[in-house]
Parts: structure tokens; C-alpha cells; sequence
């Protein structure tokens, strides 16, 4: 059978500025009806693609699978960098950027640019997600939504919105939104039946992970973070469905690449078309995997310039500091004791790396500490981050 397209419901808006005296202008505004999308109920439903498509899963597929296997011996350097870039990718979607270095410095404990630290909430989430990859529920959505939000004065993290909300147009009425949300009384139970597709063993992992994802997305059962929300549910259910053993793969930043493709994915499943946002998370995973492959390459280019500059012993501390330095490019003497232990001296090798050249060494006010960095690790980063956001 058609996949069903959303229906819709007429409400009543009632405006925050009601009761409040407002302009002429604006009084339209506080009161009208409007009409909130009725989603269908998916977890019984089976999606179907044309062979065309199937084929083209099959293959995005593997190719997540290749990737993943081919750096299982790798995982402690390149698990944390491709977990990060995901974060950021995703963030950048909903138009919070951040160079790498100010990501990994606020991931030391500085708040000032708060962008850096919304990336870092996100990567945070990205964990959680990956945590309970095992346990796809309402409770798990919660807890990655908890851990993205946490803290927020605005929102309430980890709880679902009591409130309408819509994306386009006026940020004070959904009258002429792009999209408006179902009402709220209604995400409770949305949410749970699409949780409930999400544990289904019986359809293809990926066009599984793309309805999954649309559906969330069409729900939008928080006030805010639901894009980041659920694109770190896409990394639990990768996980989870066994496409990803190893490490996280940076979809987010296959998505990036055409943006208004993404939406516009999005925009015809709301129309009962599914093939859409398959096909879109397939490519998406094509660009994810070429990408990660281009900084890992680069990664591994500035290890090899690394043992070509350092003169010391095979059984340095140095060597392991730089173990640490290529997946956490940014550290601090404090933080680098807590990842090797107090038998080595991170004191001793941080002076030599910075001698070679190899590390550049920094106070920063913030953070009360001097923080040491390797601009070429960032630097990858950095290039990984411009690669995602051209647009196709």
C-alpha cells in the first residue's frame, strides 16, 4: 500500500501577547485558528522503495559497513574525532557553527562562545544516543533530549512540549508556518508508535532509519533540539541495528551538503512519499563515508609527519601523549594527567612536543590554565567541517 500522507486539524491560537495590550498591527495575532498536522500512526505500516532504491540502500549500506569494520583496530583515535563531527555537522544544520578548536576548548570547561558549548551539549547527546543504542524507547528519546538540553533556562530538557510550535514565518503565531506540529496532547502516543517501528527487525536497516528519522522530525516533540534530537536517534538506531559497531558516522554531515534537498525530503514524506528521504539519507551516507575517509587520511598524515619530527625513545611518554593529542586535539596538562595516570610525566612530554614544534601552547583566561593544541589535528577538522558545508 501508499505510505499515508499527514492529515491535519483546525485549532485555536491563543497568542502569549493576549491579555497584554498590543498594536494595532499585531492584534490579528492573538487569536485565530490554525491548522497542526495529524501524522499517521507507522508502527504496523511497511515502507516500500522501487528496486532502484533498494539497490542504492544496499549499497549505502555496505559501505557504512566498510567503513565502520575497516577501522575497528583504530576505534580510541578516530571514534571521538568522527563522534564530534557528527555533533557539529548536526549542529550546523540548525545554523550553530564552530571552528574545532573552540569546540574542544569548550569541552575543557569554557562557556564564552556559546555556540562551542551547544556543539559540546550535542556530542553529548550523541553519547547517550549510542548508550542506550540497545534500548530504543520513548525514555530513550528523553534522555538524549535531556542531554543535549541540559541546563537551558528556555526549554525544558528532556520533556515533551505542552505548547504548539512550527517551523517558517513568524516566531509569535504559526498563521502562514511552513510547517506546523501536531498538538501536544498528541507526541505521547506518536512517539511511542514510532519507537515501536524503530524495534522492528523485519524491514531494510537503512529505509528503517530514514522513516524513523522523517517521522520524528514530523512529530517535533520538543520545543527545541528536535533536528539534533533526531539525527542523534539515526546514531543510535545505526548502532543499534548493527550497521555501526566501531564508530559514528557523520551522516549529519552528508546531509549538510545539500540542506535544501534534506528539507525537502522532508517535505514530500509529510506527503505520503517515502522514497524521498531514503534516498536522501542514502546519498547522504555515500558523501558521510567519503569524508570520514578524507580525515582519517589527514589524521593519519599528521601521525606519520608527528614520528618523523619527534626524537624520542620508542617507549616515551611522549608517544602516548600524542595518542591522546589525536583524538582530543586540545588538552590541558590536568586533563591529559587524567587520561594517562600519574605515573607518566605529561609536564616533560608536553615540553617536548612543544619544543618540536609539534604542539602550540596557550594561556587561556577562561580556563585559569595553559592549554596546549595541535593546529594540525584541528586544522583536519576544520577541513572536514568546510568539505560537509559546501552545497550541492
Amino acid at each position: 500500500m501508499a505510505w499515508p500522507a499527514i492529515d491535519s486539524e483546525e485549532l485555536w491560537f491563543e497568542s502569549r501577547y493576549a491579555g497584554f495590550g498590543v498594536a494595532v498591527s499585531r492584534r490579528a495575532t492573538v487569536g485565530h485558528t490554525y491548522r497542526a498536522a495529524v501524522p499517521p500512526f507507522i508502527a504496523d505500516l511497511d515502507p516500500t522503495v522501487s528496486s532502484a532504491t533498494a539497490a542504492v540502500v544496499d549499497e549505502a549500506t555496505e559501505a557504512l559497513v566498510r567503513f565502520d569494520a575497516g577501522l575497528g583496530g583504530e576505534i580510541a583515535a578516530f571514534a571521538p574525532l568522527l563522534m564530534r563531527s557528527e555533533a557539529a555537522a548536526s549542529s550546523q544544520i540548525e545554523h550553530l557553527t564552530a571552528s574545532a578548536r573552540a569546540v574542544f576548548t569548550a569541552e575543557l570547561g569554557d562557556t564564552s562562545r556559546q555556540n562551542a558549548a551547544q556543539i559540546v551539549a550535542n556530542t553529548r547527546a550523541m553519547q547517550a544516543a549510542l548508550d542506550l543504542a540497545d534500548e530504543l524507547t520513548t525514555e530513550t528519546v528523553l534522555s538524549m533530549h535531556a542531554a543535549l538540553l541540559d541546563g537551558d533556562p528556555n526549554h525544558d530538557a528532556g520533556a515533551w512540549r505542552d505548547e504548539p510550535v512550527w517551523i517558517g514565518r513568524s516566531a509569535d503565531s504559526p498563521d502562514g508556518a511552513d510547517f506546523v506540529a501536531p498538538r501536544a496532547e498528541r507526541v505521547p502516543g506518536l512517539i511511542d508508535d514510532v519507537m515501536r517501528f524503530a524495534r522492528r527487525t523485519d524491514l531494510p536497516r537503512l529505509v528503517q532509519i530514514a522513516v524513523v528519522h522523517a517521522q520524528f522530525e514530523t512529530v517535533h516533540p520538543f520545543t527545541d533540539g528536535n533536528g539534533r534530537t533526531g539525527r542523534a536517534l539515526m546514531q543510535a538506531m545505526f548502532r543499534g541495528t548493527g550497521v555501526t559497531r566501531n564508530v559514528t558516522i557523520p551522516v549529519s554531515a552528508g546531509l549538510l551538503t545539500d540542506t535544501a534537498g534534506y528539507h525537502a525530503a522532508l517535505d514530500a514524506y509529510r506527503a505520503g512519499d517515502v522514497e524521498a528521504i531514503v534516498t536522501a539519507t542514502a546519498e547522504a551516507c555515500f558523501r558521510a563515508v567519503q569524508n570520514a575517509s578524507v580525515l582519517v587520511d589527514d589524521v593519519h598524515a599528521v601521525q606519520e609527519r608527528w614520528r618523523a619530527t619527534v626524537r624520542s625513545r620508542s617507549d616515551s611518554a611522549v608517544w602516548r601523549v600524542l595518542e591522546v593529542i589525536a583524538r582530543q586535539p586540545v588538552v590541558t596538562a590536568g586533563t591529559l594527567a587524567v587520561a594517562l595516570g600519574p605515573a607518566v610525566n605529561v609536564y616533560r612530554a608536553l615540553d617536548t612536543l612543544v619544543a618540536a614544534g609539534v604542539l602550540r601552547a596557550k594561556s587561556e583566561y577562561s580556563l585559569r590554565s595553559r592549554v596546549y593544541r595541535s593546529d594540525e589535528v584541528l586544522a583536519a577538522l576544520d577541513a572536514f567541517a568546510a568539505r560537509a558545508g559546501r552545497r550541492g
